[in-house]
Parts: C-alpha cells; structure tokens; sequence
C-alpha cells in the first residue's frame, strides 16, 4: 500500500512543486498509477519517473520537517472528528494548535 501520508503532504505543500513534479507524485499517491505506467503516459522512462517523485517526496518531507503544517492539520482533523461525537474536552486543543499557526 502507498504511504498516504505523502498524499496528504501533497494536499499541503503540493503547490511547491514543479508542474511536473507534482503531477507524477499525484498520479502514483494519488491516481495509484504505478511507475511503468506513469512513464508510458508521459513517455518517459521508468527511471526518470522514480527518480522524479522520490525527489518530490524527498521535497515535501523537508517541508514538513521545517515547518510541520501537515501534522498540525491532521491532528485538527481527528480532533474536530472528536468534538463532533461529543469529545467537547478537546475544543481546547483545538484552539491551542490554531494559535500555534
């Protein structure tokens, strides 16, 4: 299975990325297209395409790394699932992550 947390670094620092770049990195998170087929479509080789999203990928975890946006916005994520079933301790979370932006 591929690492959906590099899809969800795509949702956030995806616009980073070259065109390119981040096309082949959507087509194989997001699109589950694999390498051979990536590199028929675009008509490049296997190769060229690996080595393009592992930079990509390479990219958007030091990204993350810097500046930690992604975790923030997943944590928020599963806390407002919280308050929504009733968890209304966690509002308070909430709101100290949303200060820290």
């Amino acid at each position: 299975m591929k690492d959906l947390y590099v899809s969800a670094l795509l949702d956030v620092y995806g616009s980073f990325l070259s065109e390119k770049q981040k096309a082949l990195t959507e087509y194989y998170y997001n699109d589950d297209l694999s390498l051979s087929e990536i590199a028929e479509n675009e008509g490049i080789t296997r190769q060229g395409v690996n080595d393009l999203i592992k930079r990509a990928v390479t990219q958007l975890k030091g990204w993350e790394e810097k500046c930690g946006l992604c975790e923030k916005i997943l944590k928020l994520k599963e806390l407002a699932a919280r308050v929504k079933e009733g968890d209304s301790g966690k509002t308070e979370e909430i709101l100290d992550i949303i200060e820290d932006l």
